[in-house]
C-alpha cells in the first residue's frame, strides 16, 4: 500500500508467462495473466506467484480460457500460490480452463492469509468442446486445493477423475451429465450474509455452505451446467456478489 492505494513493488515474468496490468483509479490493483504458448500440452508447467501485503486488495483474471491439449505423454502442470497479508483481499478470478480429449491436467493452488485477510478463489472447468461435436472425452484431471489462513489448514479438497471422463461426468453423484462445473471459496468475516443470495442465483444446478473458520467465515459454492454458456448465466452474477465493490473482472465483459 502507499498513498491509500494498492500499488505494484515487484513483477517477475519468463517464458510463456506475462502480466499485464490494466489502468485503474483505485482498488483493487488488477492484473491479467497471459500464457502466450496459447495452451498446454503434456510436459508443460506453468506457475504463478502472488503476493499482497498488508491491507492490499489485489484482482487477478486471465486474458481468456486456458486450453489443455491432447498430451502424447507426461502431463501439463499449473502450480499458483496466492499470498495475503493482514487486513488484504485478493480475487483470484482467471476465467475458464478447457479440457481437450485425452489431455491429463494437475492443477495445484495453494493459498495462504494472515489473519484478517480475506480471499476469493475460482476455478471453473469445460470438459470437452461441445462446439466441436467432442462430447466423448477421456483422459485424465486432478485438481488440488490448500488454503490456511494464520498458518491454520482452512479448507483442502482433491477432486481426480479419468480415464473415461465422460461416462464418470454421467454419474449422478459426480455431474449428472454435465460437462461445465466451477467451484468458488470465499473466506470473509461477512461470508454467512451471503449463503442465501448466492443459493438464490445458484438454484438446483450447485449448492453452497458456509462454516466459521477461526474469526472468519468460509462460503463455498459449487455450479454444474451442460456447457460453459449455461455456467456463466449464474457464474457471473455469483461473482458479482461475492467479490463486493470489486464486482466482476473487466475482461469478462468484454
Amino acid at each position: 500500500m502507499s498513498g491509500g492505494r494498492t500499488r505494484l513493488q515487484r513483477l517477475y515474468q519468463d517464458g510463456s508467462a506475462k502480466i499485464r496490468m490494466p489502468l485503474v483509479q483505485g482498488d483493487p490493483l488488477e492484473a491479467v495473466l497471459i500464457n502466450t504458448a496459447g495452451g498446454l500440452t503434456g510436459g508443460d508447467r506453468l506457475g504463478w506467484a502472488i503476493g499482497a501485503g498488508e491491507g492490499a486488495c489485489v484482482s487477478i483474471t486471465t486474458q481468456a480460457c486456458e486450453k489443455v491439449y491432447r498430451a502424447a505423454a507426461d502431463h501439463a502442470e499449473a502450480k499458483v500460490s496466492l499470498r495475503v497479508g493482514a487486513g488484504g483481499r485478493i480475487a483470484w478470478l482467471p476465467q475458464e480452463t478447457i479440457v481437450f480429449n485425452q489431455a491429463a491436467f494437475v492443477r495445484r493452488l495453494d493459498v495462504e492469509l494472515a489473519e484478517g485477510a480475506e480471499g476469493l478463489i475460482l476455478e471453473a472447468t469445460l470438459f470437452g468442446r461441445l462446439a466441436m461435436g467432442e462430447r466423448t472425452i477421456g483422459g485424465s484431471f486432478h485438481d488440488r486445493w490448500r488454503v490456511r489462513q494464520g498458518g491454520a489448514l482452512i479448507h483442502a479438497e482433491d477432486f481426480r477423475i479419468g480415464q473415461d471422463i465422460a461416462a464418470r461426468l454421467e454419474r449422478m453423484a459426480v455431474a449428472g451429465g454435465a460437462t461445465a462445473v466451477a467451484t468458488l471459496l470465499l473466506v470473509a468475516p461477512n461470508a454467512e450474509r451471503l449463503l442465501e443470495p448466492a443459493r438464490d442465483i445458484i438454484g438446483d444446478r450447485g449448492g453452497a455452505s458456509h462454516w466459521s473458520v477461526g474469526r472468519s467465515g468460509k462460503l463455498l459454492a459449487r455450479l454444474y451446467a451442460g456447457d460453459g454458456y449455461q455456467l456463466r448465466k449464474r457464474l457471473v452474477p455469483l461473482v458479482e456478489l461475492l467479490n463486493g465493490r470489486a464486482g466482476l473482472p473487466k475482461l469478462w465483459s468484454l
